[in-house]
Parts: C-alpha cells; sequence; structure tokens
C-alpha cells in the first residue's frame, strides 16, 4: 500500500486549493493511504475529507511531530508548502519527494516592475506538476471541501427572513487592502435582490455591525458567530457569494456556488482565483479595476494601500457587481 504525505501548513483558501491533489492520488494511486500535515488550527478544514487516512497536526512541535513521521515511512512526499518549513520536514524525513513552482520571481517582477512573465496557469495545475512522476493527472472536477455534519447550519438559526434564499458576502481578508470596504457594502446591499448574510471572523464582527447598522432588517451579521466549517454551510445554502479574494472565496468555488470575486491589491493573474469544475467557469465573474499602474502592490496585500487612494477598491462600482449578479 504506497503511502503519500502531504505538506500544504496554512493557510484556508490555500489548503481547499490542494484537494484535488488529494482526490486525484486517491483516485489514481490504486489502494493510496493519503496523510495530511498542515497547521493546528486548520486540521478541521481536513477532518471530513474521506480521502484522507490522516491529519498531521502542526504546532511548533516538531520535537515530538518529526520522530512519528519518520516512524510512518513514507513512500513519498508532496510538498505543496515549498517553503523553509516544509523543506526542513521532506530533509527530515529522507524520503522520495517533488514539489510545486512558486514563481516568487514572476511574481516580484510583476509587483515591483509590472512586468508580465507569470504562465497563465491556475496555481491548482501548478501542484499537480509536484505528482506528474507518479503519473497522476487532474480530472477535471475542481475543487473539494467537505462539511463534518455537527457544523451544519439549520436554517433556523438565520433570522426568518434570510430563511428562503440569501446572498452571502464575505467582508474580511488578511489583509485589509483585499477587503472591500464596509461603507462601499453597505450601500450595495439595499440595492441588492435578496436579503444578505455578512460572513467573516470574529476580528470582522466590528465591520460587519457598522453595514448592518445602516442597513436594516436586509443585512444578518454572521460575522464572528460561526465556525469556519459553519460559514461553509452557510455558503452552501446561499444562492449567491460575493467575496474578497480569501478563503471562503475558495469554498464557495469548492462548493460549486455562483461565486462573484472582488479584487483589490491582488490579481487573478497570479493564479488563485476560483477554480470551477471544467463547464462550469461561468458560476465565477470576477470584479476589479484594470490598467491601474500601482496594481499589484503586493502578492499578498498590506494594512492600508500605499498610495493613500485605495483606487483598486473605491473605484468598483455597485453596478459593476450588480451586473455580474
Amino acid at each position: 500500500m504506497p503511502r503519500f504525505l502531504i505538506i500544504r501548513f496554512s493557510s484556508i483558501g490555500d489548503i481547499v486549493l490542494t484537494t484535488p491533489i488529494v482526490r486525484c492520488l486517491k483516485q489514481q494511486v490504486p489502494d493510496a493511504e493519503i496523510h495530511y500535515l498542515t497547521k493546528k488550527q486548520y486540521s478541521s478544514l481536513l477532518s471530513a475529507n474521506p480521502r484522507i487516512y490522516k491529519v498531521w497536526e502542526y504546532d511548533d512541535n516538531f520535537a515530538e511531530l518529526l520522530p512519528e513521521l519518520k516512524k510512518a515511512s513514507f513512500d513519498f512526499v508532496i510538498d505543496l508548502h515549498n517553503n523553509l518549513r516544509s523543506h526542513y520536514v521532506t530533509a527530515s524525513l529522507h524520503r522520495p519527494s517533488a514539489a510545486f513552482p512558486k514563481l516568487n520571481v514572476q511574481k516580484w517582477l510583476l509587483v515591483r516592475l509590472k512586468i508580465n512573465l507569470l504562465p497563465r496557469i491556475h496555481i491548482v495545475d501548478r501542484y499537480f506538476s509536484a505528482i506528474s512522476k507518479l503519473g497522476v493527472t487532474n480530472d477535471g472536477e475542481g475543487l473539494d471541501f467537505f462539511i463534518p455534519a455537527a457544523a451544519e447550519v439549520t436554517p433556523d438559526l438565520l433570522p426568518e427572513t434570510h430563511r428562503h434564499g440569501y446572498i452571502a458576502i464575505v467582508t474580511g481578508g488578511k489583509h485589509n487592502t483585499k477587503i472591500f470596504p464596509p461603507e462601499r457594502i453597505a450601500a450595495l446591499c439595499p440595492r441588492l435582490p435578496k436579503p444578505v448574510v455578512l460572513l467573516g471572523g470574529k476580528e470582522d464582527r466590528e465591520r460587519g455591525e457598522l453595514i448592518a447598522k445602516t442597513t436594516g432588517g436586509k443585512v444578518y451579521n454572521a460575522c464572528g458567530m460561526f465556525s469556519v466549517n459553519q460559514s461553509a454551510s452557510l455558503v452552501r445554502q446561499a444562492d449567491t457569494v460575493i467575496t474578497n479574494d480569501t478563503g471562503l472565496m475558495h469554498i464557495a468555488a469548492a462548493l460549486k456556488k455562483p461565486v462573484i470575486s472582488v479584487w483589490g491589491n491582488t490579481i487573478p493573474a497570479f493564479g488563485m482565483y476560483p477554480y470551477l469544475p471544467k463547464g462550469k467557469e461561468s458560476l465565477s465573474s470576477i470584479v476589479e479595476v484594470t490598467g491601474l499602474r500601482c496594481r499589484p502592490c503586493s502578492k499578498l496585500g498590506y494594512p492600508s494601500c500605499p498610495k493613500k487612494h485605495f483606487n483598486c477598491m473605491n473605484r468598483i462600482s455597485d453596478d459593476q457587481i450588480l451586473s455580474a449578479l
């Protein structure tokens, strides 16, 4: 029985983007036993995946973890993080391994010099290069996300006005320059044809309150009230998802929902736009401001706009989003 270890420590979206590797490896390698190493805080994202034999949790515990990983005697290590920490694990295990191309030089050239040498290929397809020598190919079925039964959110937990259909708006993001401003969301919500559920973490609660306060009963602020898996359940039940470039965007794509992604300082050309099955690409609509000389200003993001104007978000009109909807 061939035993594989996949390494991806973080974060939500990046982990979801590795799920086609898990699925295709399990389907195309007979009797594959798939293990997955990730940070403890993200292990719940994989806990219900029936194709993963064991999730190993990293919590600054390499002293205890590495000896146990060595005992597992993996046949092949698939490094889908490709950083110093994952290199350390791979080198320590002394097993055959492969990583994927991160294209950091090309990203630097695009961010700093606005020279675009990036290949037009999604990061998911770059992940597959790490297992090409195993003869595993992409089946074109998109991403996976499995919601644990205990995390399913029943409609009765929502206001009665939101139990018969709603639009989910993801308000958060790891960096402020990837977040559509709350005052812009507040202006958009009254123009939407259905009630709105705001999704995000505890850090987004105040932002959600600001939006809900100015839009009346049409908006329900669920930010910080549900776990990631519970938020995924709310995404699955939504009619449409409007989202920043963040983890729930990829979860929405995995659940095959119509998704409108709003882009600020990052750009789809980095290869991390919503990844959908072949034939269902029309479920994704990308809303962005093109032609800005300062964009992209980072491959990740900043606490605030380096140029102080935040035109990458502020120049997005409500009509662009409504047209996508």
